[in-house]
């Protein structure tokens, strides 16, 4: 073949764009254009899913824990509840909230700390276990709710004769995602007790408080909300206060502010009639439902869960939701969601559908 013969070599065309996008990938920039659908949905898509923890199924793991490792070495004993349709390793129920249960044993003392997560707890089995924060000491029952505000001195023990098991509720993805994540143990094992009466509840639990008293914190200063009072509160509900998606419900207040009890977090415990009909509906909020007496069935946007006592189950953002009671008796769930911060942002929504 000839030199003239011979086709000369050209380079591959070079996309334009392509080399511009090069350049500005290069100066840690990135074109708004490419991924405004991603970044701005027309509707919320959180990445957990719904999904249900049978307490029938995991019961047995959460008191064999107690013998794997000791409270001394674990500080909290406590199984986390993870949502699968998170990343792998992110220690989360949905992507602002934490759930897990722990266990406590008769002697055993869960030492003091404190952390700016807020916490809530909920005892599933088990009494005569007590919580201490800030010096109050209360003793925790069946039901009952209780507070640990954010960067307050806890800790956790028990003086009764068995196990007590509870939920444990904290915003610790939020505080993270904020990168405002402080924790520091307390220097003995547990804190003084300046007041074993639990008289938060006494002092403000009847719409009162000291006068002239300033308060310039944002949680609510009741420790423990007994069970036995929320429970009165729903069968004293008028029939004009009933919701038609969920029923007779009550949230845990501050009494102060008539705010949620907690500035990220807010709680709710509610009843259903036996037969009785209820409208789906969805919210810019991720709520957590645990079920506590009778039994029912939770569909959540296309998957049903059938749920009884303990069951633990997870209602994403904005997912269409319907509780539908199916035993002969009433049945109670109580349920936390994150809906303070969004409405604190101005970006809480809800439909009735």
């Amino acid at each position: 073949m000839t030199q003239a013969a011979r086709k000369p070599r050209t380079s591959p065309a070079v996309d334009p764009a392509e080399a511009y996008f090069e350049k500005v990938r290069a100066k840690g920039m990135g074109p708004l254009w490419k991924v405004m659908g991603e970044l701005m949905p027309t509707t919320p898509r959180p990445l957990e899913v719904p999904y249900q923890w049978k307490w029938a199924e995991i019961r047995d793991l959460v008191y064999e824990s107690a013998k794997v490792v000791s409270v001394e070495d674990a500080v909290r004993r406590v199984l986390m509840l993870l949502n699968p349709g998170l990343p792998p390793g992110q220690a989360a129920v949905t992507q602002t909230l934490y759930a897990g249960i722990q266990i406590i044993l008769p002697g055993e003392v869960a030492p003091a700390h404190r952390h700016t997560p807020n916490a809530l707890r909920f005892v599933m089995e088990g009494e005569g276990a007590f919580t201490t924060v800030e010096g109050e000491r209360t003793i925790l029952r069946q039901g009952d709710f209780v507070t640990t505000p954010n960067w307050t001195w806890h800790d956790h023990g028990n003086e009764a004769k068995g196990p007590v098991v509870w939920l444990d509720a904290l915003d610790i993805p939020l505080v993270n995602a904020l990168s405002a994540m402080f924790y520091e143990d307390f220097p003995a094992k547990s804190h003084p007790v300046q007041d074993a009466k639990n008289s938060s509840q006494r002092t403000y639990g009847r719409g009162l408080r000291p006068a002239g008293e300033k308060r310039d914190r944002s949680y609510s200063p009741i420790l423990n909300y007994t069970y036995r009072s929320a429970l009165e509160a729903l069968e004293s509900m008028p029939a004009s206060a009933v919701s038609p998606v969920d029923g007779r419900v009550v949230e845990y207040l501050n009494p102060l502010t008539g705010g949620s009890v907690l500035p990220t977090m807010d709680a709710f415990l509610q009843r259903l009639e036996p037969g009785g009909q209820y409208r789906a509906h969805r919210h810019s909020s991720s709520k957590i439902l645990m079920g506590v007496e009778g039994e029912g069935r939770l569909e959540v946007a296309g998957r049903v869960f059938d749920w009884k006592p303990f069951d633990v189950m997870v209602v994403p953002a904005w997912a269409s939701h319907r509780l539908v009671p199916t035993g002969r008796a009433p049945s109670i769930l109580f349920s936390y969601t994150n809906a303070p911060v969004l409405r604190a942002l101005s970006l809480y929504r809800e439909e009735v559908q």
